[in-house]
């Protein structure tokens, strides 16, 4: 079984470490793992070595998010339904070691800088209506990130740290940090602070970073949401494809449990006919702590024909990060092989 996309405590994660995560990997029989960070590459050793003790396959990636400022001004919604033109990438089988590249790395870590400071004015400011509001907590910001993070400060940090100020022994602890994230943090609530616009890079300043770390850069769909729609970008699946190929995009993926099964089905089997990688992860990046053994927004597991798909998918993505640059089906066979020499020791 394959999970190609999880988040870690290197940026927020419903998981505690990495050895949390790979355990419950190991023990659901997800062999093949993918971190998959917010601006970071900083886990890879932690989550290659951790790996090696439990005799899973590692696979390496990396998230950042980029902005096109003419579909911003149209209002043309990507892959975040709230925020038209803001554009969401993951690099898929990054190198690992790393690559040294010192541009790659100053670039990273000012857009982690970036992102920290606007949770610092959220912070501020989320202080600010506590005490507007007569409650008597205030959070301290370096707190939170030296005691909640591994150094990405996200919103989602704020909310558990406000949570277990004001409700340490709450019922449902991961409810109630969405709901305070949702009331307070985001848009339209009295703590939200916007990014600045040099938080974002334009798409081709995010393929840059991920083409030096020798990743393929991965579009994350969306798909159909629970009444069925799709983001202007994804409801013509033929015109999307043609675009991102436009754009030198040639890997996909989905968080299977947003998607039905017959429209995970369907968008997966496009794209592989169209010469598109696709793997199936699962985030973790919120609160709730959920299986890592996939599964769709209507069936607690894969369907046979998705299963395929994702270790096709892994299979390209392991032949990537060894460095190699073969025809698709030369790929899909040496990952295989390469996958299979760890997965049978």
């Amino acid at each position: 079984m394959v999970n190609a996309h999880i988040h870690t405590p290197y940026s927020f994660s419903a998981f505690g470490s990495i050895p949390e995560a790979l355990d419950k990997a190991a023990a659901e029989g997800v062999r093949i793992v993918g971190i998959n960070d917010f601006y970071s590459t900083e886990g890879f050793r932690e989550w290659h070595d951790g790996c090696a003790e439990r005799a899973l396959y590692p696979l390496y990636g990396i998230e950042l998010i980029a902005l096109d400022p003419g579909m911003q001004a149209s209002g043309r919604r990507v892959n975040d339904p709230g925020n038209p033109g803001r554009i969401y990438l993951s690099g898929k089988g990054l190198a690992y070691p790393p690559k040294p590249n010192k541009e790659v790395a100053v670039e990273l870590a000012r857009l982690r800088r970036e992102a920290n400071a606007q949770i610092a004015r959220m912070c501020e400011k989320l202080n600010g209506y506590l005490r507007s509001e007569g409650l008597g907590v205030q959070l301290d910001y370096e707190q939170i990130k030296s005691s909640l993070t591994c150094g990405l400060v996200r919103e989602r940090h704020l909310a558990k740290a406000l949570r277990m100020a004001l409700y340490p022994d709450a019922d449902n602890p991961a409810a109630l940090e969405n709901d305070l994230r949702s009331r307070l943090l985001k848009a339209g609530g009295p703590a939200f602070v916007p990014e600045e616009p040099t938080a974002f890079l334009p798409v081709k300043g995010v393929q840059d970073i991920i083409e030096a770390a020798g990743g393929l850069v991965t579009y994350p769909f969306l798909g159909d949401n629970a009444k069925g729609g799709f983001t202007d970008f994804e409801e013509d699946l033929q015109k999307a494809a043609d675009q991102l190929r436009a754009l030198g995009i040639r890997s996909a993926e989905f968080i299977t449990t947003r998607n039905s099964t017959a429209v995970l089905e369907q968008y997966s089997a496009y794209l592989e006919d169209e010469g598109f990688t696709v793997s199936f992860g699962s985030e973790h990046n919120t609160p709730a702590m959920e299986p890592l053994l996939l599964r769709t927004r209507d069936s607690d597991a894969l369907s046979d024909k998705l299963q395929a798909v994702n270790y096709r998918g892994a299979c390209a993505i392991a032949a990537h990060q060894a460095g190699l640059r073969l025809p698709r089906e030369a790929m899909l066979e040496e990952g295989d092989k390469l996958i299979q020499k760890v997965l049978s020791a």
